[in-house]
C-alpha cells in the first residue's frame, strides 16, 4: 500500500495502466486508480488535476517509452544508412511487441491516442525530427544524396507508416512476412535515398532492349 506522502506521479501511472488494463478505457476511474494504490481519490487529484490530464499523460508516458531507444540511435556516428535501417526496425518492434504482447492494453491505448491528438501530434513530431537528423547525417558523410530533410524524413515516415501505424497491427501477426515485407520496402528506400536524382536529377531510364 501507498501512502498519500509518498506518492509519486509514476506510481500513479503504473496503477492507471493496470486499471485500464483491467476495466478497459470506458469503465476505469480514478477511484479504481486510487484503490489500486491504497490512497484516496483526492491524493491522485493532488498530482493530475483532472481524469482528462491523468489519461493524457498515460498516453504520453505510452508515446514516450518508444524515444529513448530511437534517441539513441539517432545520435550515433555510424552509417546513416545502417542507422536508418536500425531505427526503423526498433520502431517496428517496440510497435508489433505491444499489439501482440497485450492486445487489450494496446487497444485501450488506441482509444487513449484519440482522446489526446496534440499529445499524438508531439509524439511523431519527435520521430520524424529524429529522422531527419540521420538523413541529415547521411548527406553530410556523401552516402545519400542532397535531398531536403524535412520532407523526406516526413515521406520516410509515412512511407513505413504500414510497420508502425497501429491500425495495421492485425498484419503484423505473421512475423516471418512482415519482416519480409519490412526488409523490401527498406530496401526501396535507401536505394531512392542513395539515388542521384535526390537532388533534382531525373531517375535512370531502363536500357532499351
Amino acid at each position: 500500500m501507498t501512502s498519500d506522502t509518498t506518492l509519486t506521479p509514476e506510481q500513479i501511472l503504473s496503477a492507471a495502466e493496470d486499471v485500464l488494463r483491467r476495466f478497459g478505457p470506458a469503465k476505469a476511474t480514478v477511484v479504481d486508480i486510487a484503490r489500486t494504490l491504497g490512497v484516496s481519490h483526492g491524493s491522485v487529484y493532488r498530482h493530475f488535476p483532472s481524469k482528462a490530464a491523468l489519461r493524457e499523460a498515460v498516453t504520453q508516458r505510452w508515446l514516450d517509452q518508444e524515444h529513448e531507444s530511437l534517441q539513441a540511435i539517432t545520435v550515433e556516428t555510424g552509417s546513416a544508412g545502417e542507422r536508418l535501417h536500425r531505427w526503423l526496425a526498433t520502431l517496428f518492434a517496440a510497435k508489433r511487441k505491444k499489439a501482440l504482447d497485450d492486445p487489450e492494453l494496446f487497444a485501450t491505448y488506441l482509444v487513449l491516442v484519440g482522446e489526446n491528438s496534440h499529445t499524438v501530434d508531439g509524439h511523431l513530431d519527435t520521430l520524424t525530427a529524429q529522422l531527419a537528423h540521420i538523413i541529415q547525417d547521411g548527406i553530410w558523410q556523401g552516402e545519400f544524396s542532397a535531398v531536403p530533410v524535412a520532407p523526406t524524413a516526413r515521406s520516410v515516415f509515412q512511407a513505413t507508416a504500414h510497420f508502425h501505424d497501429p491500425g495495421h497491427a492485425g498484419e503484423w501477426a505473421d512475423e516471418r512476412r512482415a519482416i519480409a515485407d519490412f526488409e523490401s520496402l527498406w530496401s526501396l528506400l535507401h536505394a531512392g535515398l542513395r539515388g542521384k536524382w535526390g537532388n533534382g536529377e531525373p531517375a535512370p531510364r531502363p536500357a532499351k532492349k
